[in-house]
């Protein structure tokens, strides 16, 4: 164990894990939920939008009958595949309908293991071109406003990402979006690679080699992503050649969200439990705006600076969120893994150094970072150093256990050994009195043995059969005792010493049995 525990210590460089590491098995740095877009950026411009149905050979006039045509043709290209995987294509009459949801139902029904699990088409909001009039010059003019469009949502169970879907925009200028998520990503990996590990919804509470998994998390920061989804945009969207022709453009690929997770493993739920409350209350009642600016790496004299915290309580557990202008930082719990995320939708709140992308040769200096996925790298870098601020941070936590919990302990029958033991009463006259005694100073360096109990709980007497059954009555309370584990056996001795945990139990139960009901409340208050 101490081991794992010096490894961790040179893994991981804040004092968070220092602090727990006794109940620490492992620690995870990488990627959670990414939302990649893509996007022909040049149909953004109305100038190059004329351009474009010039080079087309479309007249404004038809340019509702060109849209509409190329946007049925999209579709029944979705049908087409659909068809061919022998998969379901649904019409969602709602666009708040969970698509995920309704696809892992799918998945799980017919057992998708690898391919396409159905697609998905639904009428939602967009930013497309429509064909105005202009009372003043009295001509027809392109806008780009928001409208609304049939999507196709595409869902699969791809070889190499795990489960992810790609959002299809049906009309012009036919935006991309594809969500992936990191862990099933490195689920892939591992398994590939034949490593054992336990997981639970996105996380892993356990993992065999913690730093093989830690290198191939970081494989993913040096992916090339226009390669890496060229094949899944070739299948879900066939068309996208001969739409981009006319510009001699291809998709352009940003990050529009992405979540970094540190991961903190304990080695078992109650072991998160004990600590989790105290964490939660320090973040909320302790990180203020000045705070919360440095773990996102911000000045609170730059700008304005929009910041927010909130702790909410969802039916899986507790989250503390706070929000720097449209970037935040939460703390969550998972089971027993313990969840930093940093997230990004606004990139250039942080920096790169880079040199401009006009003059990619040019020299380099600290530069706003981008939304492209060029930028991955860095943004992976400024996304880690956030969350391992913030467990610096929650290193300065004290977690000091409840009176109750610590009495809940002993205040219920326990079996050891198959064996029954009744539960403790430590406010009554002969558990207190038993407890006192092996609570003695005199026991603390050798320990302590049967008769030295007896010796201070009966009278001296020289009554053989009296003192046997003395004997047995206080062996079998140092049998109760030890099955609570107040107390341990020394071996190759009849010596018993008192625990580390009986320790503090024995000492927190006896000060508040010895307290006044006035002290109490002052101390609860």
């Amino acid at each position: 164990m101490s081991t794992i525990h010096n490894a961790l210590t040179k893994e991981v460089a804040h004092a968070f894990v220092g602090r727990h590491a006794r109940d620490v098995i492992g620690v995870l740095h990488g990627w959670d939920r990414l939302r990649l877009q893509g996007t022909l950026r040049s149909l953004y411009y109305q100038p190059v939008m004329e351009e474009y149905l010039r080079q087309a050979g479309v007249l404004w006039k038809d340019f509702k009958t060109f849209a509409t045509t190329l946007t049925a043709r999209v579709r029944q290209a979705a049908v087409d595949l659909a068809a061919r995987h022998h998969r379901p294509m649904l019409y969602l009459n709602s666009s708040r309908t969970r698509k995920e949801d309704e696809a892992r139902k799918i998945q799980q029904r017919d057992k998708i293991e690898l391919g396409l699990i159905a697609v998905f088409s639904c009428v939602e909001p967009c930013r497309t071109w429509f064909l105005r009039g202009n009372r003043l010059t009295r001509k027809l003019e392109l806008r780009l406003e928001w409208g609304k469009c049939i999507h196709l949502y595409f869902y699969w169970m791809h070889e190499q990402l795990g489960f992810l879907h790609l959002r299809l925009q049906s009309w012009f200028p036919f935006l991309i979006q594809i969500c992936l998520n990191g862990r099933e990503w490195l689920a892939r990996q591992m398994d590939q690679t034949k490593l054992c590990y336990q997981r639970e919804d996105n996380c892993f509470p356990w993992i065999g080699d913690m730093s093989r998994a830690q290198a191939l998390m970081d494989q993913q920061h040096r992916t090339n992503w226009p390669v890496l989804l060229r094949p899944l945009l070739k299948q879900c969207h066939p068309l996208h050649a001969e739409i981009s022709r006319p510009i001699e453009r291809d998709y352009y690929w940003t990050a529009a969200e992405t979540e970094y997770a540190t991961d903190v493993m304990f080695r078992d739920r109650a072991a998160l439990a004990r600590i989790y409350p105290a964490l939660v209350h320090h973040a909320v009642m302790t990180f203020g705006s000045e705070q919360v600016l440095r773990f996102m790496h911000r000045s609170a004299q730059v700008g304005l600076q929009d910041v927010q915290s909130d702790r909410r309580r969802w039916p899986d557990g507790v989250r503390v969120k706070h929000w720097v202008n449209k970037n935040s930082l939460k703390c969550y719990d998972k089971g027993s893994v313990l969840r930093v995320e940093a997230t990004i939708n606004e990139p250039r709140d942080f920096r790169s150094f880079r040199a401009a992308e006009k003059s990619p040769a040019g020299p380099k200096r600290w530069r706003e970072l981008r939304r492209s996925v060029s930028d991955f790298h860095r943004r992976s870098e400024v996304s880690r150093a956030a969350t391992e601020r913030y467990l610096t941070a929650l290193a300065a936590v004290h977690v000091q256990t409840r009176l109750a919990e610590q009495a809940a302990q002993v205040c219920r029958p326990v079996r050891r050994n198959g064996h029954r033991y009744r539960a403790l009463n430590p406010l009554g006259e002969r558990d207190a009195e038993l407890m006192t005694i092996v609570n003695r100073g005199e026991f603390s360096l050798n320990g302590f043995r049967n008769r030295d109990l007896r010796f201070h709980l009966y009278p001296s007497t020289k009554d053989k059969q009296k003192q046997r059954r003395e004997m047995a009555a206080v062996g079998r309370r140092l049998r109760l005792l030890r099955a609570h584990g107040l107390i341990a056996k020394v071996s190759n001795t009849h010596r018993y010493i008192v625990t580390e945990k009986g320790r503090n139990v024995i000492t927190a139960l006896l000060a508040a049995r010895n307290a006044s009901t006035e002290k109490l409340t002052a101390l609860a208050a």
